[in-house]
């Protein structure tokens, strides 16, 4: 049996959207409620995190390192979850020092992480000088990935697919938000190992989808070796649309901040500024393309974030008040 560690709060909600369905004039939509895993305001890293980090203790690791942006939601996560079990915890996060700490970076430090501050352009170099440097000071350090998707992590994302269908709601598609390409990875071989009859669609967030449907097949089948099946996953599988792109990574536009605005007004739902708005904005406008058939049913798998809406810009981008 591959270890797990059991932190997030399981099953979480899956539920309907029936005011948004209205707004939208169908198909008939669902939420898969991942922003409340629990730890640290939720969101979809714990559940790699739970395979991840027991695979961390099993080695021995005192001290996690990882890697993501300014608000990074998988660092948040990962610096809550080193506070639980004890150990230390050093971020690489690609922005500017924060003078005036909000959202994500708050929490980060609040949790007790070591944050460190890099480009982006340099963070894997930076990502791994501070793993030599806590290695050669006796911290026992364990190397995280962005996004925590490595085959392990995607192991999250299977268990996340059976617990879907214990749930026996009956949906045609599932669209998730896809940057490091572990979450749809997870869902996609959960699919394909359950015979599910639905589409795993990913609206990528920042990269071609080529390139990302090559990775997630590759974590996909890796993953599948990890649990001793012989299924392999090819790109010409995985869905991708990368339309969505928008201004680029972590850049809010029109279209997420009418996304997560009318999730808020209609279903009462926060989304996130940088992947579940951007993700919900290309399912919209899917919607208002015809992409999907009137009869179809769709299920958001919301993977959290909403920490981000409290930082700046974004918190100015949204506010509507007088």
């Amino acid at each position: 049996m591959i270890p797990r560690i059991l932190l997030a709060h399981l099953p979480t909600p899956l539920e309907a959207m029936p005011r948004l369905t209205v707004a939208l004039g169908g198909p008939r939509l669902f939420v898969k409620r991942d922003d409340q895993t629990g730890v640290a305001f939720g969101g979809n890293k714990t559940r790699k995190l739970e395979y991840v980090l027991a695979e961390a203790q099993a080695g021995g690791a005192r001290t996690l390192v990882t890697v993501g942006g300014i608000q990074s939601n998988h660092c948040r996560q990962t610096a809550a979850l080193a506070a639980r079990l004890g150990m230390r915890c050093i971020l690489v996060l690609s922005g500017e020092p924060a003078y005036n700490p909000n959202g994500n970076v708050l929490l980060d430090t609040l949790f007790g992480a070591k944050l460190v501050w890099t480009t982006r352009e340099e963070r894997d170099k930076m990502l791994t000088y501070a793993f030599d440097v806590a290695w050669e000071e006796g911290d026992r350090p364990f190397l995280i990935p962005l996004g925590a998707s490595n085959p392990t992590g995607v192991l999250g994302y299977v268990t996340a697919f059976q617990e879907f269908v214990a749930q026996q709601v009956d949906v045609d598609w599932i669209i998730v938000a896809s940057s490091s390409a572990g979450t749809q990875a997870g869902l996609a071989l959960g699919a394909k190992l359950a015979n599910w009859r639905g589409k795993v669609l990913g609206i990528s967030i920042d990269h071609p989808a080529a390139e990302l449907q090559v990775e997630v097949a590759r974590l996909a089948s890796e993953a599948a070796d990890r649990l001793g099946e012989s299924v392999k996953l090819v790109a010409a599988e995985v869905l991708v649309n990368d339309d969505y792109l928008g201004g680029g990574y972590a850049v809010m536009g029109e279209p997420e901040i009418e996304a997560i605005k009318l999730f808020a007004s209609t279903e009462g739902l926060l989304l996130d500024p940088v992947y579940t708005g951007r993700a919900a904005a290309g399912m919209i406008d899917l919607i208002r393309k015809g992409f999907f058939k009137p009869t179809d049913r769709v299920l958001f798998w919301h993977t959290g974030g909403t920490p981000a809406l409290f930082a700046e810009p974004y918190a100015r981008m949204l506010y509507s008040g007088d």
